[in-house]
């Protein structure tokens, strides 16, 4: 019998708002039994190149990749795009712009944050940032794990960075066609990251991926470290019913931190076309120079 892959196609590193390097995560998913990662960091591709050239080392064949921040009905949706070509300048451009809101949002969010008896966070929370330009609410609750404001990262989000409580604050990203056009221009596939985390009404998702499947988007996370067993059931439905490919993926940020590590998930079900057999000739192989 031959023994399935184990792709890992979503994932973060120092660039956005991971814990490790590149290298680091390349090394942590061959030593996981990963057959093919994706590095795919929130808005940027900074960490593209070193990813490739780390993968290489490793033996471990790779895809390029970034998620980018979308708005879609008032809700902050993430699109992963895979296997596109990281040095378009069109890609380039987009990120650029979606990231400029961060910086204003981040000082927003540290002005709640003091008004609630927090002071400090901004500063606090650049410790924890790679890249200025990509500063986030996980920066942010590292900060108040560290200074013992909440016991973990995810109290720090029941209590103050989600909507209705102090830190929150929404911002306006790209636009769901803008995204899928600057992963397809720049010759890659869009996909459709964790979409059981966005709580959309079932007219609201069903807008959602009919949109981006006129958009051009050709994928949908089905096994993912945010997804339960029937999470995963429902958007292996989905797949099936709007003729997506399917991808897996763990959204791994931080070893202290997430609940899934890389390559650790469950195989996707064998009756769905797997993202990875549409990235023929995108796949930057073990052995290439």
């Amino acid at each position: 019998m031959t023994t399935p892959l184990n792709p890992d196609l979503h994932c973060h590193s120092v660039f956005s708002d991971g814990t490790l390097t590149p290298e680091e995560l390349a090394a942590r998913a061959k030593t996981n039994g990963v057959d093919l990662w994706a590095l795919t960091d929130h808005d940027e591709v900074g960490g593209q190149q070193r990813a490739l050239e780390a993968a290489r080392a490793q033996g471990l064949d790779c895809v390029t990749g970034v998620e980018v921040s979308v708005t879609f009905a008032d809700t902050t949706v993430h699109i992963v795009g895979l296997g596109f070509d990281h040095a378009d300048p069109r890609m380039a451009e987009g990120l650029a712009d979606t990231r400029d809101g961060r910086g204003p949002r981040a000082r927003e969010m540290a002005a709640q944050l003091e008004k609630a008896g927090i002071p400090g966070a901004y500063e606090g929370a650049l410790k924890y940032v790679g890249n200025p330009r990509l500063i986030a609410r996980p920066h942010f609750a590292r900060y108040l794990v560290e200074t013992g404001v909440c016991r973990d990262t995810a109290e720090v989000f029941r209590k103050y960075l989600t909507e209705g409580n102090p830190g929150y604050v929404p911002h306006r990203w790209a636009r769901l066609g803008d995204a899928v056009r600057w992963i397809v221009q720049s010759g890659g596939l869009a996909v459709i990251a964790h979409p059981a985390r966005y709580r959309f009404t079932p007219i609201e998702e069903y807008a959602l991926f009919t949109e981006f499947r006129q958009h051009g988007g050709q994928g949908v996370e089905v096994i993912t470290g945010a997804h339960s067993t029937q999470e995963a059931l429902r958007y292996a439905d989905m797949a099936r019913e709007f003729g997506l490919a399917a991808s897996r993926g763990s959204d791994f940020h931080s070893p202290d931190e997430s609940h899934t590590d890389l390559g650790k998930l469950p195989a996707l079900p064998a009756d769905l076309t797997p993202v990875w057999s549409l990235l023929a000739g995108r796949v930057h192989g073990a052995a290439s120079a």
